[in-house]
C-alpha cells in the first residue's frame, strides 16, 4: 500500500535515468524549469490556476525512503553511488508561481522551478500530473459557474472521477471555481469544503410507496428534506412532494427542495414550479442534476427552466470536452545559460520570466511575457514561494482562494469567457524577452544546424 502522502517515485523512469547521467558527469549546476500550456482545448479562451499548494507540499517533503532505493536497486539500472546521492536527497530550491485562483492564458508560465539540475528534474512529472488535472477541471468548473448566472452548483461527480486522488482533487479545483460544495464526503473533511447530498433512487424503490419513502426521509431529516421526485414520473412526484410538504408543514417544518435527475429538465422543471405555487410552497428550491455541464446548463436557463441548484458530475469530473492541456515543463535555463527547445510546434521561451497583467478601468485587458528582471508596466503574477525548498507561506483557505477568482472572473470580458468560439486574449512577449529570444535562437541554429 503506497503512502498518500509519499509519492517520490510517482515519477516517470527517465527522470530518474537523467539524474544517473547528470550525476555520473557531475552536472550539478542550478536549472530553471518553466511550467506552461502550449494551446487552449476546445472552446476555452482561458485558464484557472490551481494545484499549486500540492506542488509545494510534495517538494518540501521530498526523499527517497529505503524502500524506494531497494526498488531502484532490484532494477539494475542505477549505480550504488546514485543510489547513495538519492538516499541523502532533498529538494533545496526556489520556486515562483502564480498564485492559485488566477487567470492565466497559453504560453505563460504557471509556475518556475530553480534547482540543482537533478532536483529539478526529478520532479517534473509530479508537477505537471497534479497541476495538469486541477486546472482542466478547475478551468471547467468555472465554465459552468458561468453559465449557471448565480445559481448554486454542487460536485457530484465522485463516482465517475479517474480515481480516488481525482475524485478529492475535483472537489477542491470546483470549489476553487466557484461551487457551492461537494457530495464528497472525504473531501469536505480533508478541504472543510461544505457537503451536500440527500438520496438515491434507491431509497425510493425500497419502499413499497414513493409517498412512504418521501415521509421516511422527512422523519429522519425532519430539519433538511429534499425530495428525488423522478424515479416514476416527475409531475405525479411532485404532487406527492406537495401532500409530504403539508404534512411537514403542520409539524411545524417546511421542505427544503425537491430534485429532477432526469428527462427534459427545462419543462419539467417549469411544470414542477407552477404545481409548487399552486400550493402555496414558493420557497421550495427546485435542483436539477443528471449530464449538466456548462452547455447543458445554458441550455436549460435560455429555454426558461425553473432551476434554483445544479449538481454537475461526470462531464465536470472529467472535463469531458476537454480531459487534458498540453501542459509542458521545460529547462528554460542551465548553470547560467538560457536554452529552448525549437521542435516544431513545441518551440520554448527562454530563461526565467514573469508575467506581467494590465488593467483598464478594472478590467484585465492584456499581459505581457516577460524576462524575470525585466521591468514592465502592470501587476507582476508570479512570486515567490518557496526559498531553499521550505515554503514561504502556509497553505491558504479554500474561501479566500475562491474570492481571489471571482475577482480576477468578473474582471475578465466576455468575450474571453464564451461557452463557444471565445475571443484569444491578447499576450505579448517583452521587448527584452524578444531580444534575448531571438538571440539565442540564431545562436542555436549556428551551433547545432550548422547554419548562420
Amino acid at each position: 500500500m503506497v503512502e498518500r502522502n509519499h509519492l517520490t517515485l510517482l515519477t516517470d523512469l527517465y527522470e530518474i535515468t537523467m539524474a544517473a547521467a547528470y550525476y555520473q558527469h557531475e552536472m550539478f549546476a542550478p536549472a530553471t524549469f518553466s511550467l506552461f500550456i502550449r494551446e487552449y482545448p476546445p472552446n476555452r479562451g482561458y485558464f484557472l490556476s490551481t494545484g499549486l499548494d500540492q506542488v509545494l507540499s510534495y517538494l518540501e517533503s521530498y526523499r527517497f525512503t529505503r524502500e524506494d532505493l531497494d526498488y531502484l536497486r532490484s532494477t539494475e539500472l542505477f549505480s550504488e553511488e546514485l543510489l547513495d546521492y538519492l538516499g541523502t536527497l532533498r529538494f533545496s530550491g526556489d520556486v515562483h508561481a502564480i498564485s492559485e485562483g488566477r487567470l492565466f492564458f497559453k504560453n505563460e508560465p504557471i509556475l518556475e522551478v530553480t534547482a540543482p539540475i537533478i532536483e529539478a528534474q526529478l520532479v517534473e512529472s509530479f508537477i505537471i500530473n497534479a497541476v495538469n488535472l486541477q486546472v482542466s477541471i478547475a478551468t471547467k468548473a468555472s465554465r459552468c459557474v458561468h453559465a449557471a448566472q448565480g445559481r448554486k452548483l454542487v460536485d457530484f461527480s465522485l463516482r465517475r472521477t479517474h480515481g480516488t486522488d481525482a475524485g478529492l482533487k475535483v472537489a477542491r479545483a470546483s470549489y476553487i471555481a466557484g461551487f457551492g460544495g461537494t457530495s464528497n464526503v472525504l473531501a469536505g473533511k480533508v478541504y472543510r469544503i461544505p457537503t451536500s447530498g440527500t438520496m438515491a433512487h434507491s431509497f425510493i424503490t425500497s419502499f413499497e410507496e414513493e409517498t412512504d419513502a418521501f415521509r421516511a426521509f422527512f422523519e429522519t431529516f425532519p430539519n433538511n428534506t429534499v425530495l428525488l421526485i423522478d424515479t416514476y414520473d416527475t409531475v405525479r412526484g411532485a404532487e406527492k412532494a406537495v401532500e409530504v410538504a403539508k404534512e411537514m408543514k403542520s409539524k411545524g417544518n417546511e421542505l427544503k427542495g425537491v430534485r429532477l435527475d432526469s428527462g427534459d429538465m427545462a419543462e419539467l422543471s417549469k411544470k414542477v414550479r407552477n404545481i409548487l405555487r399552486e400550493n402555496g410552497l414558493e420557497k421550495v428550491r427546485i435542483f436539477a442534476s443528471g449530464g449538466f455541464d456548462e452547455y447543458k446548463i445554458a441550455d436549460a436557463l435560455e429555454r426558461g427552466a425553473e432551476i434554483d441548484a445544479f449538481g454537475v458530475g461526470t462531464k465536470m469530473g472529467a472535463s469531458a470536452d476537454g480531459p487534458y492541456t498540453d501542459m509542458a515543463y521545460k529547462l528554460v535555463k542551465y548553470d547560467g545559460r538560457p536554452v529552448l527547445k525549437l521542435s516544431t510546434g513545441k518551440k520554448t521561451l527562454v530563461s526565467e520570466k514573469q508575467v506581467f497583467r494590465n488593467r483598464r478601468d478594472g478590467r484585465i485587458i492584456e499581459d505581457t511575457i516577460a524576462l524575470r528582471e525585466e521591468k514592465m508596466e502592470g501587476e507582476p503574477l508570479l512570486h515567490p514561494v518557496m526559498k531553499d525548498g521550505k515554503r514561504l507561506e502556509s497553505s491558504e483557505p479554500l474561501e479566500a482562494i475562491q474570492e481571489r477568482f471571482k475577482e480576477e472572473f468578473a474582471a475578465l470580458d466576455d468575450i474571453y469567457k464564451a461557452l463557444k468560439q471565445p475571443e484569444e486574449f491578447p499576450v505579448h512577449l517583452g521587448p527584452d524577452l524578444e531580444k534575448l529570444q531571438t538571440k539565442v535562437v540564431h545562436e542555436v541554429i549556428e551551433k547545432e544546424l550548422g547554419e548562420s
